[in-house]
């Protein structure tokens, strides 16, 4: 008996450019200070001047988001954290500063690349009215309708920066890689959407009380690199990287299920304040 032909496949157009966000990448440099003390006075400022050209996040080059900074500890001396929608642009900036000639003297020490993603945990306008009736708001009451309707004013804007995301004006920031575990008791995937729904809201609303303190994004590494997620946060102060991460600690979704890579803190620079603290310019006599 004939069931008829297979459905066509769908024509998907062959892009490097997601359809929805950017593509994201954290790249993390130590110097070589042994290489930087054989260079003489003018060919360390030319060094300097290549590598500045080429982090400028206004150059015609750049990628549509590009944010340095200086890191704290050995785990590297600073960090570059990109986003454009074409992954050739954020990587050609990793690769014109090996090629620079300040490259000799430049050791990567840790990438991360991912894309911006909007979470399956994030409500729908027609979701959190449910969220609101379960919470107490009778359908249809005045204070249902203006919680909806703020909900669904804020709902676009905050899709938008999660997937082209703008840095904010806070000085400190700390980026780490996790997983979801998927051990014989303790795996996240085989949990209802239910289930993973309410442990992620609980997590939400833990971090919601530190806005105003500290921004938070959430990229995907999901067969893009060694894990599963990178979490980027930046905050008014660096106290506040502390805290958040204590408290969310305790919420189910990370007390039970969640597994933490590297911890890279730093403190955001221009490009060119950034070399003056790694003591990258011209000799001193001192």
């Amino acid at each position: 008996m004939s069931t008829g032909r297979p459905p066509a496949p769908q024509q998907v157009p062959i892009s490097l450019e997601p359809t929805d966000g950017w593509h994201c990448t954290h790249l993390y440099y130590r110097f070589d200070r042994a290489v930087l003390a054989k260079l003489s006075d003018d060919e360390l400022r030319a060094a300097r001047d290549h590598a500045l050209a080429i982090l400028d996040p206004a150059g015609s080059d750049a990628p549509q988001r590009l944010q340095t900074s200086v890191v704290s500890g050995h785990k590297a001396d600073f960090g570059l954290m990109l986003m454009d929608p074409h992954p050739p642009k954020i990587e050609s900036v990793n690769q014109r500063l090996l090629a620079s000639k300040l490259g000799a003297a430049l050791i990567p020490s840790y990438s991360f690349v991912s894309i911006t993603e909007i979470s399956e945990y994030v409500p729908s306008v027609e979701q959190y009215g449910k969220k609101l009736v379960a919470e107490g708001d009778a359908e249809g009451s005045p204070a249902y309708a203006a919680k909806l309707k703020a909900y669904a004013d804020r709902l676009p804007i905050m899709n938008r920066q999660r997937l082209t995301p703008d840095f904010p004006p806070y000085p400190a920031t700390c980026f780490y890689p996790m997983n979801k575990k998927r051990k014989v008791v303790e795996n996240w995937f085989l949990l209802s959407f239910e289930d993973r729904n309410r442990m992620m809201a609980e997590h939400a609303k833990s971090g919601m009380t530190f806005a105003g303190k500290v921004q938070q994004l959430i990229t995907v590494g999901l067969g893009l690199d060694d894990w599963e997620w990178g979490v980027t946060l930046w905050a008014k102060n660096p106290q506040y990287l502390t805290h958040i991460v204590y408290r969310m600690r305790f919420d189910e979704a990370s007390a039970r299920y969640a597994e933490f890579g590297p911890f890279y803190t730093s403190y955001v620079t221009t490009p060119a304040e950034m070399l003056e603290h790694c003591k990258v310019g011209a000799k001193q006599s001192s």
